[in-house]
């Protein structure tokens, strides 16, 4: 009886741990994939790819960009951000700071953007991406770019 006690005892303070650490890794690779996902929307607005564009966005998707123009739904927002492309040529980079999980599967990610122009100039903006899970993978359902204001 001494005995099955101790070990009832044992795996009450050792189960919480290890369902926490399998909880961390989880969320580890979550974390991960979303920043992979904000790397694949990069790229398929630099090489101009709606296939894969129209795979990492949902179909509900809406976008508001810097200028205050709100685009809604896959085929919009896919158009505008190849008309965006097109006028306002650049490098486009985006680094993601955060990620703050809303729950397991949805997702807010904080990017630094910029646009590095063909003149030498550099546009500084922030993007926040809502992402959520749906079938097992992560895609951007909401677009926010803001232009932050010039600091008096």
């Amino acid at each position: 009886m001494k005995y099955s006690f101790i070990i009832l005892v044992a795996l009450h303070l050792l189960l919480p741990a290890s369902l926490s650490a399998q909880g961390k890794i989880e969320r580890d690779k979550q974390t991960r994939d979303i920043y992979s996902l904000i790397d694949n929307y990069s790229l398929a607005r630099e090489k101009k790819d709606t296939v894969l564009l129209k795979d990492i966005l949902t179909g509900d998707i809406d976008q508001l960009v810097s200028t205050g123009e709100w685009r809604n739904g896959i085929g919009e927002s896919v158009q505008g951000m190849l008309r965006s492309s097109a006028s306002s040529p650049g490098t486009r980079t985006l680094t993601v700071e955060k990620v703050r999980f809303l729950d397991s599967k949805n997702a807010i990610a904080d990017a630094r953007y910029e646009i590095r122009n063909a003149d030498g100039s550099t546009r500084k903006m922030w993007s926040t991406f809502i992402v959520v899970e749906q079938n097992g993978r992560w895609k951007i359902a909401a677009i926010r770019n803001m232009l932050p204001s010039a600091q008096p």
